[in-house]
């Protein structure tokens, strides 16, 4: 090109000041179309295989009337097969072993407060505030299973039964609740707590429960501290061994934990906070779309048309900021991803299918 602009130019020596102005017309544009290749890559390709590049997050925060802010939460090593195989949570039209209800009771609404935090409700229940790892699994589904399950047998005994409940016998023994690690369903693993029982489980390399998680977590984030996550390195499903650990004071069968019952809960936005408010945190699923990984801060509204895969977390309150309501959630990839591993989701809409997937149940209690 700057070949012939120097042809055009000695060729046309009778008019220099003429030729000069076309020469910096052309240089201005072939500037402006180099300096544009960024802006010019398609919102499409970014969504589907650059959403956690820097490019994207860029787009994402200069959105207008948005509701919350991204940023920068995997390592940039992170591949986006890493992401999509900790979505765990499959459809939940499935041929369930057991039948389980869908929960719907009279409520005054009046009684509903505008703020909730379980956290708050039940401050010696620790487990609530619990982020957990689900490491390289796709294991979601069991985890927000778990979380929830612990955080009421808490809460039903008033503290006197404050365990942590097993995601990985959950994972690992639940032959119909899913694949373990390549996903499953929340309704069958509330189903399973019901019908066999778990046991007590904790964080990775912890010696204090039956059965705690194996499998080791990953540096999701930035901040370096632990091994780097990949996807090549995807956990395998772990053995369904019904013994607790070498030292751990009480048999498998002596450490069984059972529900009472277990059910969905209307799609209400009042049924669901009722039934948060009056029994604890509960386990809800999502549509992720490839904005959500990036998530930092704010009321998360889906700013994308890429569906990544179903997830499951625990829902523990709700509440309203900058006029945007929202369900206070729970994650499990770690604290270093979105607010300190918390989120808020926007409420009362049905976002991604959040209010559509709620799922809970009653501890049995001795």
């Amino acid at each position: 090109m700057f070949y012939v602009i120097c042809c055009c130019f000695f060729s046309n020596h009778n008019k220099p000041k003429k030729m000069f102005q076309s020469i910096i017309l052309v240089l201005a544009t072939l500037l402006s179309i180099a300096f544009a290749q960024p802006e010019l890559k398609s919102l499409k390709a970014l969504e589907t295989d650059d959403f956690l590049s820097d490019e994207y997050i860029q787009y994402l925060n200069e959105i207008k009337n948005t509701t919350w802010k991204a940023g920068r939460n995997f390592n940039k090593n992170i591949t986006t097969d890493h992401i999509r195989s900790m979505l765990g949570l499959l459809d939940q039209e499935i041929p369930m072993k057991t039948s389980l209800l869908t929960k719907s009771v009279t409520i005054d609404v009046a009684r509903i407060p505008e703020f909730f935090d379980a956290r708050k409700k039940w401050p010696n229940c620790k487990t609530i505030q619990q982020i957990r790892d689900q490491g390289t699994c796709g294991s979601c589904w069991a985890f927000g299973a778990a979380e929830a399950i612990s955080d009421r047998f808490c809460i039903a005994t008033n503290g006197s039964v404050n365990i942590m409940i097993s995601a990985e016998d959950l994972l690992s023994c639940c032959g119909y609740c899913g694949s373990g690690c390549n996903g499953g369903w929340s309704l069958p693993a509330w189903s399973y707590w019901v019908e066999e029982g778990l046991v007590s489980g904790g964080l990775y390399g912890t010696k204090d429960t039956c059965r705690p998680y194996t499998i080791p977590p990953c540096e999701h984030g930035t901040s370096g501290a632990l091994p780097q996550c990949s996807s090549k390195d995807k956990a395998k499903t772990p053995n369904c061994d019904k013994q607790c650990i070498t030292g751990y004071p009480r048999a498998y069968e002596q450490d069984i934990h059972r529900g009472k019952e277990a059910y969905g809960v209307s799609n209400s936005v009042s049924q669901i906070q009722y039934e948060i408010m009056t029994y604890g945190p509960v386990e809800g699923g999502f549509t992720v779309f490839s904005d959500f990984p990036n998530y930092k801060s704010g009321v998360y509204k889906r700013n994308s048309n890429k569906n990544l895969g179903g997830h499951a977390i625990k829902i523990i309150g709700w509440g309203i900021e900058d006029d945007s309501p929202y369900w206070l959630c729970v994650n499990s990839w770690n604290a270093d991803w979105g607010d300190k591993g918390f989120f808020k989701f926007y409420r009362g809409i049905n976002e991604c299918g959040i209010e559509s997937n709620i799922v809970a149940g009653i501890p049995k209690i001795h």
